[in-house]
């Protein structure tokens, strides 16, 4: 055999195997899911609520005590701190 005839003969075979990988992929079956995805409600997060609040009010959420504190929280959160309890001011 010569390298036109080889290669020839390589590609048939690799075409007959890939039309044959095709058909069997179109003829199996996918397996339903048994129920349908139940759509689960999130649980009150007031954290949430209050970056939403902060969000709302812009360029004052700045200036204003509680998103510095939400933010904070946040950032605590993201970041997997835990917060320590405030030591007493009379020191």
């Amino acid at each position: 055999m010569d390298g036109k005839m080889l290669a020839r003969l390589g590609a048939i075979v690799f075409v007959a195997i890939a039309i044959t990988a095709t058909a069997i992929e179109m003829t199996r079956k996918e397996d339903a899911p048994a129920s349908p995805p139940r759509l689960l409600q999130p649980e009150r997060d007031p954290l949430r609520e209050g970056q939403r609040r902060c969000q709302q009010l812009g360029q004052q959420a700045a200036d204003d005590a509680e998103c510095l504190r939400v933010w904070a929280e946040t950032r605590d959160r993201f970041l997997g701190r835990t917060r320590a309890p405030a030591a007493p001011e009379g020191r």
